[in-house]
């Protein structure tokens, strides 16, 4: 029976940090499944801090869109480690590929897993009421896959100024 997390807060709140020691105690090799593309100099510093932070005992795969495949191919490898759910989110947006499909699928990954899983995503609903269209879809689609993620896995931390908060 395999262990399943998902670790959400908003933006530097210690949410990466968090689920990545939460996976170094499950004691098997790592995984981590990495849904950024660096498009710009910004992000590329962002993924090398997370690659440096990680070390080499993490064996890294990129995967901006199939995440449930992903999860499939690796399982029986290791804990997964999967930052994030709100990257992969945007990247399904604007491929134009379908959401409610992707999170359906997403979740029989998570739920026929025989291997640990972490999942790293974004709060984006505490704020103002984006001005914009889009941003009001994102803000509801990422919480919609939230809410969806956390009733499927085991439990479920809020990072706030580096403080995890266990809320399942």
């Amino acid at each position: 029976m395999s262990y399943s997390l998902l670790v959400t807060g908003g933006a530097r709140s210690g949410k990466s940090r968090f689920a990545e020691e939460r996976a170094l105690l499950r004691g098997t090799p790592l995984i981590y499944i990495a849904t950024a593309q660096a498009f710009d100099e910004e992000m590329e510093s962002r993924i090398k801090e997370h690659q440096d932070r990680r070390g080499d005992e993490w064996h890294t795969i990129n995967e901006p869109l199939e995440l449930a495949e992903a999860l499939r191919k690796t399982d029986g490898q290791g804990t997964c480690l999967v930052d994030c759910l709100t990257i992969w989110l945007s990247n399904l947006m604007f491929s134009e590929k379908d959401i409610p499909q992707a999170t359906k699928a997403l979740v029989d990954a998570i739920t026929t897993r025989q291997d640990d899983v972490i999942f790293v995503t974004n709060e984006v609903g505490a704020g103002i009421v984006p001005e914009n269209a889009l941003a009001r879809r994102f803000r509801d689609e990422a919480g919609r896959l939230n809410q969806t993620v956390a009733k499927t896995v085991d439990e479920v931390y809020a990072c706030i100024s580096g403080m995890p908060l266990k809320l399942k």
